[in-house]
């Protein structure tokens, strides 16, 4: 995709409702938008429930979305996080009921299929490592939990992970490697990883305030296609840049250093950060407003910058809460709103 400046829209696909609260958050199901399997959204939402999207196969973009399934009757407060397997077979959500919820399409239908427990009250995030063998989640009991997912969808808790203090906003297994990212109330971002010696997580590093990290609540973090940029969102208002060594992650654990810092473009919280596969940054914030960012290739000797591409004004009637790039069709966005509303945007030139 070349990007100029200028000659960039966001355009607004289609407006998805039948959420009658607050949506939270998105995931598209990596399994599907390939090979003639039409693309799927999943969508999670203060009404407690879970709606699944599918598009009509009527082509690429111009095809319609159609509510497929409501996963219901299961959660009995918000669902605040949703997130499919590697595979695509297996879907897991996080509810402020303190349970997690892991659900598998049988036939056109969606079971629950398991139900984890353990944590004290709302568990706010869940990931999956990327062979789909771990599960990660955080809660409000400023805990990140990892789970083994077993033979005959059994999950065992393998480690509780205590070092944040307060609030677990989100957690966020690397895409390569199993190191485990969360990102807190606490202003901080925590890396997890594994002792080579033992079956032990601790931490790892902490970035923060002291090492150029954020001064307020960090809300999401997202990395790039190659694993060895992450970009982290906050209540301070900035996007900021963090980078490692590719390398010599692949033998273990390698520290993340801060490279850049987006300031000035945001005057609201960033609930939301997503990094495309083609290198575009996409936020969602308080202020109702989509912004997308990418990397200004002029090569400075202080380090990367980033401009912005494009702000869609008002791309929802409130806060945008999630903000998800398609993982197959690169031009397609989801966002999702307080206003009760998911949205399929088109990242395209100007025709």
């Amino acid at each position: 995709m070349e990007l100029i400046d200028g000659n960039l829209q966001l355009k607004e696909i289609q407006k998805l409702e039948g959420h009658t609260d607050r949506v939270w958050s998105l995931a598209w199901n990596p399994a599907t938008g390939v090979a003639g399997i039409p693309a799927m959204l999943a969508s999670c939402s203060g009404d407690k429930t879970v709606r699944i999207w599918q598009q009509t196969p009527s082509g690429r973009s111009s095809g319609s979305w159609d509510c497929k399934a409501v996963l219901e009757e299961t959660h009995t407060r918000t669902v605040r996080s949703c997130a499919w397997s590697p595979s695509g077979k297996l879907l897991a959500t996080a509810s402020f009921d303190a349970t997690i919820g892991i659900w598998e399409q049988i036939g056109n239908d969606f079971e629950c299929i398991s139900t984890l427990e353990g944590h004290e009250n709302e568990v706010k995030s869940v990931s999956w490592n990327s062979s789909g063998s771990l599960l990660a989640t955080c809660s409000r009991d400023k805990s990140v939990w990892i789970w083994e997912v077993l033979p005959g969808n059994e999950f065992e808790c393998v480690s509780v992970l205590q070092g944040h203090t307060q609030d677990v906003k989100m957690v966020q297994w690397h895409p390569s490697v199993d190191v485990l990212f969360s990102c807190s109330y606490d202003n901080t971002v925590k890396i997890w990883a594994e002792d080579g010696d033992s079956d032990d997580w601790h931490c790892v590093q902490t970035l923060g305030e002291p090492n150029n990290g954020h001064s307020s609540t960090v809300w999401a973090l997202s990395f790039n296609s190659t694993g060895d940029k992450m970009v982290t969102s906050s209540d301070d208002l900035t996007l900021k840049i963090w980078g490692t060594d590719r390398q010599a992650m692949n033998d273990g654990f390698a520290p993340w250093k801060h490279l850049c810092t987006l300031a000035g473009y945001h005057d609201r919280t960033i609930f939301s950060v997503h990094w495309s596969r083609e290198g575009v940054i996409a936020s969602g914030a308080a202020d109702d407003a989509i912004r997308l960012f990418v990397e200004n290739k002029d090569g400075s000797i202080d380090g990367p910058s980033y401009n912005m591409l494009l702000k869609k004004e008002k791309a929802h009637d409130m806060d945008v809460n999630s903000v998800q790039w398609n993982n197959t069709e690169t031009s397609l966005l989801a966002s999702a709103s307080d206003d009760g509303t998911v949205k399929i945007w088109e990242f395209a030139s100007v025709p």
